[in-house]
């Protein structure tokens, strides 16, 4: 997902170069879009182009149908994942939590404990998601696998018995997704279902 600094989030919010996680989530409870927050600063999401929504719905719809009836809940985009050790709140596109959730704060609308995280990849986000992201994201000890997709590749890190994580590239399009944390599969005709391979809007 694409973001960028924010130098003045609100005609309300008086402008400073830090924001307290309650002074973004004051703001975030107001605004119309949503925005991360990154250790004091509040960062604005950009939308979606038609094929991230496609791929995100497609492996939000598969995983909610696959995990039925088991200890596990799936939520998609707009759930908020709150990072305490780097002071990081952001909305992944898709969150899998083995059991009950841990919800920071009294309201329920912000996650701590994710199992599974996956993130749909645009030209702008790519190098932030496969990089500072996933430093934040592996300091969820409940975290066991991470999911990068575009419309072209797929990079899936698992974390092994001996808490290091490894990478696997998926680019056969008859090839399958293998969640190994979740023990299922996902076909890539499935996750790629009603993408529009010709649309250049996420090439180089």
């Amino acid at each position: 997902m694409t973001a960028t600094i924010l130098q003045n989030p609100s005609e309300n919010l008086t402008p400073k170069s830090y924001y307290t996680p309650e002074e973004y989530l004051a703001f975030e409870e107001n605004s119309k879009f949503k925005h991360e927050y990154r250790n004091g600063e509040i960062v604005p999401m950009t939308g979606e182009t038609t094929n991230h929504n496609e791929i995100a719905g497609n492996f939000y719809a598969n995983l909610k149908t696959a995990l039925k009836g088991q200890n596990y809940r799936v939520f998609f985009a707009d759930v908020r994942l709150w990072i305490p050790r780097y002071r990081q709140y952001t909305y992944p596109d898709v969150i899998v939590i083995q059991g009950k959730p841990v919800y920071d704060g009294k309201g329920k609308t912000t996650v701590t404990n994710p199992f599974l995280i996956m993130e749909v990849l645009s030209k702008s986000t790519q190098d932030y998601d496969k990089g500072t992201k996933f430093d934040y994201y592996r300091s969820i000890s409940e975290l066991q696998e991470y999911i990068l997709i575009d419309q072209y590749h797929i990079q899936k890190f698992t974390k092994n018995t001996d808490n290091n994580w490894v990478l696997r590239d998926i680019e056969n399009p008859e090839n399958i997704v293998n969640l190994e944390s979740l023990k299922l599969q996902i076909s890539l005709k499935d996750l790629y279902d009603n993408v529009d391979f010709n649309d250049s809007e996420d090439k180089d």
